[in-house]
């Protein structure tokens, strides 16, 4: 293993940001061309990734003669917003997944994820992994934009419960998967768990799915089956979204991932002060809720809930 210093700047009082990587390289007689990069912490309140990155380097460090390709990890692209908490690059309160492709002119957040895709560049397989916010959970799942659909079949073998395929948004042209599939890096976006927490049975569940994935590209070689989840895709359903009709407090009576009827109660929001309930929280279809609210503090209109289920008829 080596590691690698991508971007370095001083900062005022002395202190220095630096992004640094994890390479994993075979040894000459053993090498694969194709490359992966493994990046997470874009968003500082984002700490799932950091989990997969231990596990996946723990992994790589106790079994370094089955490596064939390069596995570059990057842990921690936003460190002063994982030091600071918070999910914007501090001071400037820029979301660094909104400033891709960047510019190296510009001012520092806009300078960092330019020299972030310029050093991803080149690989054949990228996985940026996410978490949610405080507010939601996610079951482990990965978007794809309609654009890079020739995704799916990676994606499929990445053990992830749902795949969502959406519809191109302006705004996702300044992301870093978006700028990595523009630039020819095939780039998956894991999104899982609940921000500023750790999942610790998703993070075992996606090591599973990175080195299936590994084994099936020739990056590293091992003779262990990994059983891998056939997920869902929404390219056969719809997405259903439940918003709160009152404000309070949401208190669950379904477990996250449940397979759902229509009309099963999710939860009820109730008003704690004049102990009324306020309303019941019912499944709108049949499907799987692959989203759920985690902070139970409600306003109407707050997103309660995602649903994948069959198309109308």
């Amino acid at each position: 293993m080596e590691i690698e210093e991508i971007f370095s700047t001083n900062l005022p009082v002395g202190e220095k940001f630096s992004i640094k990587k994890a390479r994993f390289s075979p040894t000459k007689e053993m090498k694969n061309q194709k490359r992966i990069s493994i990046v997470t912490g874009i968003h500082g309140d984002e700490l799932e990734g950091q989990f997969v990155v231990y596990l996946l380097a723990d992994w790589l460090n106790n079994n370094q003669d089955k490596i064939r390709g390069t596995i570059d990890l990057y842990p921690a692209i936003n460190s002063l917003g994982i030091d600071s908490i918070t999910r914007s690059f501090p001071v400037y309160e820029v979301d660094l997944n909104r400033a891709f492709p960047g510019d190296k002119t510009s001012v520092l957040p806009s300078h960092v994820v330019y020299e972030v895709s310029q050093d991803v560049k080149g690989s054949d397989i990228a996985i940026d992994i996410h978490s949610s916010n405080i507010f939601l959970k996610e079951i482990p799942q990965i978007r794809i934009n309609k654009q890079f659909a020739d995704t799916i079949p990676l994606a499929k073998e990445l053990n992830c419960d749902f795949i969502w395929v959406h519809d191109a948004v302006t705004v996702l042209e300044a992301t870093f998967s978006h700028t990595m599939n523009q630039l020819g890096t095939k780039t998956l976006v894991v999104e899982m768990g609940v921000g500023m927490t750790l999942t610790q049975k998703y993070g075992y569940q996606l090591l599973d799915g990175i080195l299936n994935l590994m084994n099936k590209e020739g990056i590293i070689e091992t003779d262990e089956v990994y059983e891998i989840r056939e997920p869902f895709t929404s390219e056969i359903g719809d997405v259903y979204f439940l918003n709160a009709e009152a404000s309070g407090l949401f208190i669950q009576d379904i477990k996250h991932c449940a397979v759902i009827n229509k009309g099963d109660k999710i939860g009820q929001i109730v008003d704690p002060l004049t102990g009324a309930l306020k309303c019941e929280v019912i499944a709108p279809n049949k499907g799987i809720l692959f989203t759920l609210r985690e902070f139970p503090v409600v306003y109407e209109g707050s997103l309660l809930a995602r649903i994948f289920g069959e198309k109308d008829e």
